[in-house]
């Protein structure tokens, strides 16, 4: 994706991989792109469900790795147990991916200029740029993403280790703004900003890096002529996610895990106290609870994303006149 922000400086990337933002068809891409992105969060929704429980978890339930976790939803909810949440989410994540696609590219390309005069690496150049445009996309999007991530979460763990239980999302929302107004649904929001804001930063600047990295490894960097197969440029916006999930996966489970905590107590603890009790309860490793799901998730879902996105880029390209 960081590609097509640079077609006109940098041609020795792979030709299909460049489609600068301003030749997109903007309401085919928005269109098709919510049906695209939706059918990725249908498969990898459940892994979510599984994180979350695993993070809030507490007495018996503690020992459950992901697939024994896994096994109790199916055993008390069946499969329905593991999309709780799902409409929520669905419905909130058309407008917040909007969002932050626009201000990633658009920052991604704005960032490209002001790294130029740097002197770096074409690498270090597309890690930096990839990098602030997903930080700054991450900000933008917050202010959508976390009462949806505030709700979605409470459904998900509703009657779970003593959880409440609701009707529904709007039972949530109607419940939250009676006991704690309109800012009951931005609990944790200074952590989901530390969360995400650096997570997106991450994940942009390990996949605009390790791309180049691969590419260069395969010798197509500065080989106009030796074009690679669809196939292989593919192969490589699908490495260059997955080494991007995985990254940050490890960097941001600890305050995600944090996070989760806080969104779904319903005795508002203080962070400090998530920590203290998370600690004395499993000691350090208590903040990666979750981290084999998350580890998955964040794969898979890079993985998914940007072979999707490269690939709708392409579809919603505007056809050039003759």
């Amino acid at each position: 994706m960081d590609t097509s922000t640079r077609a006109a400086k940098i041609p020795s990337l792979p030709q299909q991989t460049e489609i600068n933002w301003d030749n997109l068809d903007m309401t085919k891409l928005y269109v098709v792109g919510a049906g695209m992105f939706s059918c990725v969060t249908v498969a990898l929704y459940p892994v979510s469900v599984i994180k979350t429980r695993m993070q809030v978890a507490s007495g018996e339930a503690m020992r459950r790795n992901a697939l024994a976790t896994f096994k109790n939803i199916l055993k008390v909810d069946g499969v329905p147990g593991l999309y709780r949440g799902f409409g929520t989410v669905i419905t909130g994540a058309i407008p917040a991916r909007i969002i932050f696609l626009t201000a990633l590219e658009k920052t991604k390309a704005t960032s490209l200029k002001l790294v130029e005069p740097l002197q770096l690496s074409e690498s270090m150049e597309a890690a930096l740029a990839n990098g602030l445009g997903g930080l700054t996309a991450s900000l933008c999007s917050q202010a959508v993403f976390v009462p949806i991530d505030v709700v979605s979460q409470k459904l998900m763990v509703q009657g779970y280790s003593g959880h409440v239980r609701y009707k529904g999302g709007i039972d949530v929302v109607q419940k939250i703004m009676k006991s704690d107004g309109p800012w009951g649904l931005y609990r944790g929001f200074g952590l989901s900003v530390m969360t995400y804001a650096p997570s997106s930063a991450v994940w942009w600047a390990s996949y605009g890096f390790s791309q180049r990295m691969i590419w260069s490894a395969l010798g197509h960097l500065n080989d106009k002529e030796d074009a690679p197969s669809q196939l292989k440029i593919v192969g490589v916006q699908a490495t260059g996610g997955m080494i991007a999930g995985a990254v940050t996966s490890c960097v941001s489970t600890p305050l995600d895990t944090i996070k989760t905590r806080l969104q779904v107590n319903q005795n508002k603890p203080k962070a400090s106290e998530v920590v203290r009790r998370l600690i004395a309860e499993d000691g350090w490793k208590g903040f990666y609870r979750g981290l084999g799901p998350r580890f998955f998730s964040s794969s898979a879902w890079g993985t998914s994303m940007i072979v999707c996105y490269e690939y709708l880029k392409r579809v919603c390209a505007k056809v050039e006149e003759a």
